[in-house]
């Protein structure tokens, strides 16, 4: 997920946060997890991190690479689920806000669908992978917990009006009745 220098005993390392499918983010001190690549090219372990988020990330990982072993959630799931610039925790509350609320630009109608499905799969032809009516579907239950994130976000937010207040300044229109619709939900 992510990589960030740091200072250990004096000598300068790195913590490498990695999002286990089964465990949740754990961080590992680069110097001591002694990662060498998975498909033995002695390459540099760390220039290879990277948490696939697209139907197609995901099944070109399983191809090779060791994500592949860790990451085996189904397509619905990799359909259904955010991106982590909208959930990612080590990024601020107004960041996740705005990535959040920019995701409220796919709407369900025709043509949005397909780039909505574009965007989540990682396929330049989503369609052929699923029909229309499984990308309806999808995109709805997608939709639930893009509304429960936001609702979640917003609870956060709380405590940082502000970032709510700067984020919703750039949100499109549907992102902004969406929280007005949420809000209503929660009082």
């Amino acid at each position: 997920m992510k990589l960030e220098a740091i200072t250990f005993q004096g000598k300068t390392d790195q913590s490498i946060y990695v999002r286990f499918a089964a465990v949740g983010v754990k961080t590992l001190l680069a110097s001591a997890a002694d990662l060498v690549p998975a498909d033995g090219s002695g390459g540099d372990i760390l220039s290879t991190i990277h948490r696939p988020t697209t139907l197609s990330d995901v099944e070109s990982s399983r191809e090779s690479g060791w994500l592949g072993a860790i990451d085996r959630r189904k397509p619905e799931e990799i359909m259904t689920s955010l991106p982590p610039a909208a959930t990612d925790p080590f990024l601020s509350l107004r960041k996740r806000l705005e990535n959040t609320l920019s995701l409220y630009r796919f709407d369900g109608a025709s043509a949005r669908l397909i780039d909505w499905a574009v965007a989540q799969s990682g396929m330049n032809d989503p369609l052929s992978r699923f029909n229309r009516q499984e990308l309806e579907e999808l995109f709805k239950r997608w939709k639930f917990e893009l509304d429960a994130h936001l609702t979640r976000l917003m609870g956060e937010a709380r405590r940082e009006p502000e970032a709510m207040g700067a984020a919703l300044a750039k949100a499109p229109p549907a992102a902004q009745k969406a929280v007005q619709r949420l809000q209503g939900m929660i009082r």
